[in-house]
This record gives C-alpha cells, sequence and structure tokens, in this order.
C-alpha cells in the first residue's frame, strides 16, 4: 500500500483526525455549560439541552422532564450569539473532519498529498479551528438568556456563570480546535512528500 505521506505526515493524520473528533464530539453533546433547576441536574450545548421544564395537567404543577434533545426549531435556542456558534462551530467542525478524512486517504493513496496540499489543508485546518475557536468564545455572550438564568439561580450574565460550571463538551471541543490549529497546522507543512519529477 503505498501512502503520499511522510512519518511527520502520518501524524498529522492521525493527530487531524483526533482533533476534529473531539471538537465534533464536544460540539454535539450537551454538557457546555451545567447547573440544578428545581433540585434536578440541567446542562446546555449549543443547540442541545438535557432536562427542561414541563408542564403536568394531572398534577397542575410544573415538572421537570430529564431526557436530552435539541431545540425544537433554530430559532428554539436560547439566544442569538448561541445560533451564531452553533453554525460558526458546525463548519469548523466540518472544516476539520474533512482534512482529517482526506489525511488519512493519503496513508493508502500515493500521490494523493503533496506537500502543496499539505499546506493549503493545514491552512484549511488553521480557518476550522479559528471558526470553533470563535464559536467558544461567543457562547458565554448567552449565559444572560431566561433558560440560562433560571438553571444559574438567576445569577448568570454575559461571562458570569452564576451558581453553574463550564462542563467537559465545551473544554473538549476547545482543546480539539486549539490543537488543530497548532500542531496540525505546523505538521501539515511537512506531511507531503516531495513529488518525483517526470522527464517528458
Amino acid at each position: 500500500m503505498a501512502s503520499s505521506l511522510t512519518c511527520a505526515g502520518v501524524i498529522w493524520a492521525l493527530l487531524s483526525l483526533l482533533c476534529a473528533a473531539a471538537s465534533c464530539v464536544g460540539f454535539f453533546m450537551p454538557y457546555w455549560l451545567l447547573g440544578t433547576q428545581m433540585d434536578k441536574p440541567v446542562s446546555f450545548g449549543t443547540f442541545r439541552r438535557c432536562s427542561y421544564p414541563v408542564r403536568d395537567e394531572e398534577r397542575q404543577a410544573t415538572v421537570m422532564l430529564e431526557q436530552c434533545g435539541r431545540y425544537a426549531s433554530f430559532h428554539g435556542i436560547p439566544s442569538l450569539e448561541w445560533r451564531i456558534c452553533t453554525v460558526v462551530t458546525g463548519v469548523g467542525c466540518g472544516l476539520l473532519l474533512l482534512v482529517a478524512l482526506t489525511a488519512l486517504m493519503g496513508c493508502c493513496i500515493s500521490d494523493l498529498i503533496s506537500r502543496t496540499i499539505g499546506r493549503v489543508a493545514g491552512g484549511i485546518q488553521f480557518v476550522g479551528g479559528l471558526l470553533i475557536g470563535s464559536g467558544c468564545a461567543l457562547y458565554p455572550l448567552g449565559w444572560d438568556s431566561e433558560e440560562v438564568q433560571q438553571t444559574c439561580s438567576n445569577s448568570s450574565n454575559q461571562f458570569q456563570l452564576g451558581s453553574c460550571q463550564i462542563g467537559w463538551a465545551y473544554y473538549c471541543t476547545g482543546a480539539g480546535a486549539a490543537a488543530a490549529m497548532l500542531l496540525c497546522t505546523w505538521l501539515s507543512c511537512f506531511a507531503g512528500k516531495k513529488q518525483k519529477q517526470y522527464p517528458y
């Protein structure tokens, strides 16, 4: 099986997959922000939530439904900042995943990744990491929404957590993006083999 990658390129391909997986898993999981409401644990992602209040008609009371799910619509996401964060982070994750899969194919297919293509792929990874990083930076701007305040003892505001705390998925997404921007972008410069010159 011929490879178009150098030894550094193989490390780049594996690290790219790891970074993309970390960012994508973190983005999809609703554990970016953790708090409690009505003595039940509540967590938020950018477009998903776990545990939400519903009206129980039999008991004529509001109860917490302990389930995870997406918001019913894009406009159902509690704040404009979280909607922007969802789109920006989603696009960034898509770019990281695209480069990671291309890099993995380069391990099996000769002449797929040249030095130039490796550097272009690194540039795409940098942009993807930058988009995810921007999404992570935008996320705290939505902490002043009514839903978050109900969960954080009505003491949360932009960049103020109140009684809530940041969850593992937020760190996972950010770490994947940071590693993609710093390590993968640098390794991509040495990923592709020098192409052979064919005499005509």
